[in-house]
C-alpha cells in the first residue's frame, strides 16, 4: 500500500480527479486527500457534486460516492498544519496535484507554502519524492511555462491532461481514463484503463 497525497485545486478537470481517486482507492492505495475552496465550485460546476467544507464529512460523502475499494481515505483540511504530509518526517510516497491551477503551480515554484497544497508539494520537492503536477489551462503564457521549467528542474513531473487517440476512445470517460492512466504509470500503480502502445 503506497500513501499518496491527492491535492485538488480550482483549475478545471474535475474529472479526473475524481477517477482518479477513484482508481487509487480500488487498488488498494492510502490516499490523503485535501483542496481548495476554489475546487469546491469546480467540482459543482463540473461534476454537480458538492465537496462539503469539513474533512470528516467529505470523507463520508466521497466514500458513499466510490463505494466499494480497499484502499482508506482520509480527507485533511486546507490549512491543517498538522496532517501527516505537512513535515518531511512524514511525506508519503507520492503527490499528484490534480487539476493544477497555475496560481497553485506558481506557489509550488517559488517555495510559497501558504496552505496544506503548496507546503506538501514543497515537502515532496525537498524530501525527492515523486511530485505530479496536471496543469490545466491553455494556452500557457510564458510566466506559466517557466515556473514549469523550474518545477522540472526541481523534479516534479509536469503532466498536462494532453489524451491521445490512438487508442479509438468513444466516449468522454475514454478519455479522461488515458490522462488518468498515465499518472497512474507515474505513481507505479497498476492498472487497466486503456492500451498501451504496440501491445494487441
Amino acid at each position: 500500500m503506497k500513501t499518496i497525497t491527492l491535492a485538488l485545486t480550482g483549475a478545471s478537470g474535475l474529472p479526473y480527479a475524481m477517477r482518479l481517486l477513484e482508481c487509487l482507492l480500488q487498488s488498494g492505495q492510502r490516499v490523503h486527500l485535501v483542496y481548495s475552496q476554489a475546487a469546491q465550485i469546480v467540482a459543482k460546476q463540473e461534476l454537480d457534486f458538492t465537496l462539503p467544507n469539513r474533512p470528516q464529512d467529505a470523507e463520508k460523502l466521497l466514500c458513499k460516492r466510490i463505494g466499494k475499494f480497499s484502499g482508506e481515505l482520509k480527507v485533511f483540511g486546507i490549512q491543517d498544519w498538522y496532517a501527516p504530509m505537512a513535515s518531511g518526517s512524514n511525506p508519503g510516497d507520492a503527490m499528484v496535484v490534480c487539476p493544477c491551477t497555475m496560481g497553485t503551480l506558481g506557489k509550488i515554484a517559488n517555495g510559497i507554502s501558504d496552505d496544506l497544497i503548496a507546503r506538501a508539494a514543497d515537502v515532496m520537492l525537498k524530501e525527492k519524492r515523486t511530485l505530479i503536477l496536471v496543469p490545466r489551462e491553455t494556452p500557457f503564457s510564458a510566466i506559466h511555462l517557466e515556473n514549469m521549467l523550474k518545477l522540472s528542474h526541481a523534479g516534479a513531473v509536469i503532466l498536462p491532461p494532453n489524451p491521445g487517440f490512438y487508442h479509438h476512445p468513444q466516449n468522454v470517460q475514454d478519455i479522461v481514463d488515458f490522462v488518468v492512466a498515465r499518472v497512474l504509470d507515474h505513481l507505479g500503480v497498476e492498472h487497466g484503463l486503456v492500451g498501451r502502445w504496440g501491445e494487441g
